[in-house]
Order: structure tokens, then C-alpha cells, then sequence
């Protein structure tokens, strides 16, 4: 017997499953990503997506013995499409911050994470006392973030008198900064090795003076997490408990081991 979508919705709410009305009847987990954040989030030529959030993805949907798909669209759109429901959940290295949290739910942080300048490999401020000293330095000068993340609104807190320029992707201020068009960029720490390890290599390096998370939580988050459209309590539990089986269980670990080379996993997000 064929029942229609609105009819299995229903009979999903009428179980009491209304947030996974979707989810629940396909047996598939939507993901959203952004697809140009490596290591985090990529797209190959074929069009798959891979990086440490697709690990996390597919660890999760299996310990949730659910099918993954993943969206790829801009990051700073994840959030609007989250609360419209075109996902189930965002995984593509976003941190937990009060903010955000306005307006949708997080899952336990899974990862933590620093944000780094990247600079080139003569400039002096590349010997700054500290990120304050930094970011002084910086003023009046040009650096590139990606648009819609923490590490923006960080600058526009911190260091006001720098000229801030957005991008879309990584890839994309990478190429600007490579290309002379800007004095440095601030991202997290591993996309910025990442471009250390391959096209900026010989020509770019890391600031001593990196931004721990703890210099402003309110900013720069608790941690990386998965995002969830509030309504969906359900799920969120579900979420919750899968990653901390994942961090437990050394999922988590291996995959960042793979990806990064060192264990970001967030140990203290799972005690009790």
C-alpha cells in the first residue's frame, strides 16, 4: 500500500516523532555542510564529500543506523537552512557560541579547536609577545576571514582598526593572500596548517602568538559541535549520546589522528 508524505508525517507525529518526520520515514540523515574548509569539510572531483566532518557524519549515522546525505552550501547560509528545515543537521566545523545558539541547538562539542594568523614567511609581527601585540601591528592592514565565522566576529571585537575582508571559502582567501592582495589571514588553526602543508608552503607561516578559544568562549565558542533546528529535542539526544559513544570509543580520535594529525577530540564535553 503506497501512503502519501503527509500521511506518513502524520502518522510520525501522531507517534510523537514529529522532528524527525523526515529523517524517520527515508532512514536518512540530512547533513548540511560547507564542502571548502579542508581538513574539516571538502568536495572531490566526483563530487563526494570527505574531510573530518564527513568521518563524523558517517560515524554518527551509523551508530544512528541511518543512511547519510550531505547538502553542501555556503557556510554563512548553513544556519538560515537549518532553521528552514532543507537539513537535519549541520556538520562542517562550526563552534558552539551563545550566539548562535539563539537561534538553533547544538549537539555536545566534539572537537575543540585555536585560530592562528598566517602571515608571510618575512613579516615580524610573526614574532609578536602575543595576539594582542598582533593584532596591533596588523592595524591599518588587510586581513582576510571567512565570512559568517567566529573568527571575524573576533577582529571586529579585538582589533577594530584592521581592514577585515570576507570570503566565501578558505580557498578563496588563500588565493587572495598567496596572490599579495592581503598581510595575513586568522582562521582556526588546522585549515591554516593545511595551506602551510600545500600551496602557501615556503611562502607563509603561522603566528607564534595563537588564539586560544578560552581568550573570548562568548566569541569563539565552546568547542565544535553539530547544529540542530531547536524543535528537534528528539534528535539532539540521539546526537549527544552516538558522540560521546564516538569519543568514547576512539571514533573520534582516529579520524582527527588522520586528518589533522593530532586528537581533537573533547573529552570533558562526555562527564559527568
Amino acid at each position: 500500500m503506497v501512503i502519501s508524505i503527509a500521511r506518513q508525517a502524520a502518522l510520525c507525529a501522531a507517534l510523537g516523532l514529529a522532528g524527525l518526520a523526515t529523517t524517520a520515514s527515508a532512514a536518512t540523515l540530512k547533513i548540511g555542510t560547507e564542502g571548502g574548509y579542508p581538513p574539516w569539510s571538502m568536495v572531490d572531483a566526483s563530487g563526494k564529500v570527505t574531510g573530518f566532518d564527513a568521518d563524523v557524519g558517517h560515524a554518527l549515522c551509523k551508530k544512528l543506523d541511518m543512511k547519510c546525505r550531505f547538502v553542501v552550501q555556503a557556510f554563512d547560509s548553513l544556519i538560515p537552512a537549518l532553521q528552514a528545515e532543507r537539513f537535519d543537521l549541520v556538520i562542517s566545523g562550526m563552534s558552539v557560541t551563545a550566539e548562535r545558539a539563539k537561534v538553533i541547538a547544538f549537539s555536545i562539542p566534539y572537537a575543540t579547536e585555536d585560530s592562528a594568523f598566517v602571515l608571510p614567511k618575512d613579516d615580524a609581527l610573526l614574532k609578536a609577545a602575543d595576539p594582542k601585540a598582533l593584532m596591533a601591528g596588523l592595524a591599518g592592514k588587510t586581513v582576510g576571514v571567512q565570512s559568517g565565522t567566529t573568527q571575524g566576529a573576533f577582529l571586529q571585537k579585538y582589533a577594530p582598526d584592521l581592514k577585515l575582508k570576507t570570503y566565501e571559502t578558505q580557498d578563496q582567501m588563500q588565493m587572495d593572500l598567496s596572490a599579495g592582495r592581503l598581510d595575513a589571514t586568522f582562521s582556526e588553526v588546522t585549515p591554516q596548517s593545511q595551506f602551510l602543508d600545500t600551496t602557501g608552503k615556503g611562502k607563509f607561516v603561522m603566528a607564534d602568538a595563537v588564539v586560544k578559544s578560552s581568550a573570548d568562549p562568548d566569541i569563539l565558542g565552546l568547542g565544535i559541535g553539530a547544529g540542530i533546528n531547536q524543535k528537534n529535542t528528539e534528535l539532539k539526544a540521539k546526537v549527544d549520546k552516538a558522540l560521546c559513544e564516538l569519543i568514547a570509543d576512539g571514533t573520534i580520535k582516529s579520524s582527527s589522528t588522520k586528518w589533522f594529525g593530532v586528537d581533537l577530540s573533547n573529552y570533558a564535553a562526555c562527564k559527568k
